[in-house]
């Protein structure tokens, strides 16, 4: 097994070089079973869905016997889609090494999401169970290919697998990219809970001219439409900014100027905190609809529950070890859209995300600091070490 210097640069390259679109892994778990096998971890495979579209799931541990916590390092081997690849400067799926404007970047579809973090994690594991292989406790590694799809056979099946099985996790890193200027300047303690709904009215379609003779759903929606958009849903809390509606789409019309839509459909969503609830949230959108008259179907997405960790054992070894690494107190944070620890959360008390400078996730010609993947695996060992000592 390769580690010391280089070991994480040298083990993103290759992970990028996998063409793992969501949900394909496109190989980057066989390599991480490999590593992690050569350090003595029993790696198993909790794979999941249909067979057109199968999700790799990758379980490794490594127990030494001697009672303790379980630290568990969780991410994601899938990627978004890379786009018009002719927008690239080069190939998504080809690691390549370009100066940027503090020094080298690594460019390459995932590249910090998250696939630097994944080669980290791998390594800073690894190399500490080879230092000390008679730690305290486990270390774990949970590595999903359906993270950035619809996540309903990856994290959410392996949790469910280890609930099934009785597993004791007392902690969790999730590599997401949540530094925002330098290397461990954010942590995330918490993620908002997200609820979509898809509200269509009813209407009666017919001819613009004879609007007597129809009933047009946007007419109808409007006033709800407006308080829907005014409505202060709550204030938040110290941890959680207020909770947010946003609409993403609305869509009416046959095409025809002539032509009085028969119904509506619109799709929202609210990011929210720990001051509302998945039910009051409904019974208040579905309140403001009847008290408008709104004649309307509503189906109702959870995509996940708010989940927050507080100050305990895992801040103190995390926060300390970016302190100790890379000179600066990380700001404990709950912003941003959701990830897997959302479902980790279930079956673990303290989760927290830390990983590279998110400024290019998701974007043409992604990239990631060379320079930032040395210090971001010392901190996964580093925390490691405190939390297991």
């Amino acid at each position: 097994m390769n580690s010391g210097p280089g070991a994480a640069l040298r083990l993103t390259e290759s992970l990028i070089a996998c063409r793992s679109v969501t949900p394909a892994d496109g190989g980057c778990q066989p390599l991480l079973t490999q590593r992690m096998q050569g350090a003595g971890f029993a790696c198993e495979a909790l794979d999941a869905g249909p067979p057109e579209a199968r999700v790799a799931n990758l379980w490794a541990v490594h127990d030494a016997g001697i009672p303790g916590p379980t630290l568990v390092f969780a991410g994601h081997t899938d990627v978004v889609p890379p786009g018009p690849l002719e927008h690239w400067a080069s190939d998504p799926f080809v690691p390549t090494h370009r100066a940027g404007p503090t020094g080298p970047r690594l460019y390459g579809r995932g590249a910090a999401d998250m696939k630097a973090a994944v080669a980290a994690m791998a390594v800073a594991a690894g190399d500490f169970v080879l230092a000390t292989p008679q730690h305290r406790g486990r270390v774990a590694l949970l590595i999903t290919s359906d993270e950035e799809g619809p996540a309903l056979h990856g994290t959410r099946h392996a949790v469910e697998v280890l609930q099934q099985r009785g597993e004791r996790l007392d902690a969790c890193i999730v590599g997401e990219p949540t530094s925002v200027d330098q290397l461990g300047d954010m942590v995330k303690n918490g993620r908002r809970g997200t609820l979509s709904g898809r509200l269509r009215v009813l209407g009666v379609q017919g001819h613009i001219a004879y609007p007597q003779l129809a009933k047009n759903p946007l007419h109808l929606l409007a006033p709800a439409l407006a308080e829907l958009v005014a409505t202060r849903w709550d204030e938040g809390n110290a941890f959680f900014p207020p909770t947010s509606w946003q609409v993403s789409n609305i869509h009416a019309g046959t095409g025809a100027l002539n032509v009085i839509p028969g119904d509506l459909v619109l799709d929202f969503n609210f990011r929210f905190g720990t001051e509302s609830t998945p039910a009051s949230l409904r019974q208040r959108v579905e309140a403001i609809l009847q008290r408008h008259g709104v004649d309307h179907e509503l189906q109702w997405t959870l995509g996940g529950e708010p989940f927050l960790t507080p100050p305990g054992s895992l801040s103190t070894a995390l926060v300390a070890a970016i302190e100790a690494e890379c000179g600066v107190t990380p700001e404990l944070s709950t912003t941003g859209g959701t990830s897997d620890g959302r479902f980790i959360a279930r079956i673990c008390p303290q989760v927290m995300e830390f990983g590279v400078i998110n400024e290019s996730i998701h974007k043409i010609d992604e990239w990631v600091d060379v320079a930032a993947l040395e210090p971001l695996t010392r901190v996964y060992r580093d925390t490691l070490a405190r939390f297991l000592s």
